[in-house]
């Protein structure tokens, strides 16, 4: 039951952002492309430019799964870094290791990929790892705790199930799906991340609070 009203709050949050944040709600919005509630598919007004910023924001969120606290701050670090900010944030983001849980196909959702480094199941380097804001560096391996491997989720994982219905592996990370063992390769470039965003809008959000 815990499962199912998870998967409804889910689709509903991708109907009410206008992006699938799991392969099943992607099956339920090819469905009903349009927002929740009985004024989902009427005409809406102009949406201010903060409404459309702050949205931006929140989908950006919910693709990554992290509190509004921790995206500030990836805000801030990312201001500090060279480069263009809203490409920084996605590149900071993508290298956290649940979203890289997820680019590997040890989980089908952000949401499970967090839930298997808090529960301690994955690995970095062969030292447990139970942050999933912890920051992998280029060269690092991400692997499934051996005593984990044996577990079903991580079983239906090895055989590539998650990978079918997730966006194809990106060029940064290197993945033995079979071992459950992947490795950052170098870092993510925002073009190569599989993320729908306008990093932009992002920024002009945050900026507005500065």
């Amino acid at each position: 039951m815990a499962n199912h009203n998870r998967t409804r709050r889910t689709v509903r949050q991708s109907r009410a952002l206008g992006i699938a944040l799991t392969p099943k709600a992607e099956k339920y919005f090819e469905r009903r492309p349009y927002g929740p509630g009985q004024h989902g598919r009427a005409r809406k007004k102009q949406d201010s430019n903060y409404a459309v910023q702050l949205r931006e924001k929140q989908r950006l969120r919910a693709q990554y799964n992290v509190r509004e606290a921790q995206m500030r701050r990836i805000y801030l670090e990312a201001k500090r870094v060279e480069g263009q900010t809203g490409k920084n944030m996605i590149e900071i983001l993508e290298t956290r290791l649940d979203a890289l849980v997820l680019r590997a196909g040890f989980a089908r959702t952000i949401a499970q990929a967090r839930q298997a480094v808090v529960h301690r199941h994955i690995m970095v380097d062969g030292v447990r790892v139970d942050r999933p804001s912890f920051k992998v560096k280029p060269g690092q391996m991400i692997h499934v705790h051996p005593r984990s491997e044996k577990m079903a989720p991580f079983q239906i994982a090895a055989t590539g199930e998650h990978q079918a219905v997730l966006p194809d592996t990106p060029a940064y990370l290197k993945v033995s799906i079979e071992k459950l063992q992947a490795v950052l390769e170098r870092a993510p470039k925002r073009e190569e991340v599989p993320v729908t965003c306008e990093e932009q809008l992002v920024v002009e959000y945050y900026s507005r609070l500065a």
